[in-house]
């Protein structure tokens, strides 16, 4: 498959949009979209502003490059404040436990944000490389670094274009595994547990669909379903594997969310 038709199939299917959805806002058949998606042709050159602009990238992104897709998050982002405080996940203490900075163990965090958990954990002597869509949540994430007087290799990445190549001894990501669609995360968790070095560890969690809690309109995640991830891992041994319920404030409307949290170590 060619590069181009690669990144349009996994941008529709990030977006749920069918073939024919995505050629209806083109006004071209859905022939064509599947042409591109097969790799027996390419969209005319100027067509490719407005298909980057459908699929909320880039045509640098459709080409290929890393980096280019633009994030929802960098308008929540702007301001000074730091959109989900300063505070570090509860589960970087736990990792720390498991694995104390004896030595500076590689660490990669999928979806960093503005930054505040790779810069902790820096901050305890990890080695940390951390990216996210947002341009704007790197920007404070340098600074986040450079105030605490760290180093953090932040850079701007899609997760579901990104490929990982090197090892690493952690790769941790809160809050991100639910805009992984259905039909890439065999694939997504499979890279991630290639690319740990063995005695490692993968602490993630994802948010789960229960039928009692309302999606919100328009979302574009998509909830697991209970033990799925868990499932994942089934040859990996684990320190953590539990399903919580908690409330949320988050955009001032009171909710509930489940998540599914998961340390587990590779053997």
């Amino acid at each position: 498959m060619n590069t181009v038709g690669e990144m349009i199939k996994k941008r529709r299917k990030i977006l749920n949009y069918t073939q024919q959805e995505l050629a209806g806002k083109l006004s071209i058949s859905s022939q064509a979209v599947s042409k591109w998606e097969n790799g027996a042709a390419l969209p005319d050159l100027g067509l490719m502003p407005l298909l980057a602009q459908t699929l909320e990238t880039t045509v640098d992104g459709l080409l290929g490059y890393q980096g280019a897709p633009v994030s929802k998050y960098d308008q929540r982002y702007q301001g000074e404040d730091f959109y989900w405080g300063l505070n570090p996940n509860h589960l970087c203490y736990e990792l720390m436990k498991l694995k104390p900075p004896v030595r500076p163990y590689r660490v990669l965090e999928i979806g960093c944000g503005e930054g505040k958990d790779a810069v902790f954990l820096a901050r305890c002597g990890y080695q940390v490389r951390a990216f996210d869509e947002s341009q704007a949540g790197i920007d404070k994430a340098l600074l986040l670094a450079e105030k605490n007087g760290v180093h953090v290799d932040f850079f701007r990445a899609n997760a579901l274009d990104y490929r990982i190549e090197d090892s690493y001894d952690i790769i941790y990501s809160s809050g991100f595994f639910d805009y992984i669609p259905g039909d890439m995360r065999e694939e997504f968790t499979a890279m991630l547990k290639k690319n740990t070095a063995v005695g490692g560890l993968n602490v993630l969690n994802a948010f789960v669909d229960k039928p009692f809690m309302i999606k919100k309109e328009g979302q574009q995640r998509t909830p697991w379903k209970s033990g799925e991830l868990f499932t994942c891992y089934y040859d990996w041994l684990f320190h953590k594997c539990e399903e919580v319920i908690f409330d949320c404030n988050s955009g001032g409307v009171p909710h509930q969310h489940c998540m599914d949290i998961l340390i587990a170590q590779k053997q």
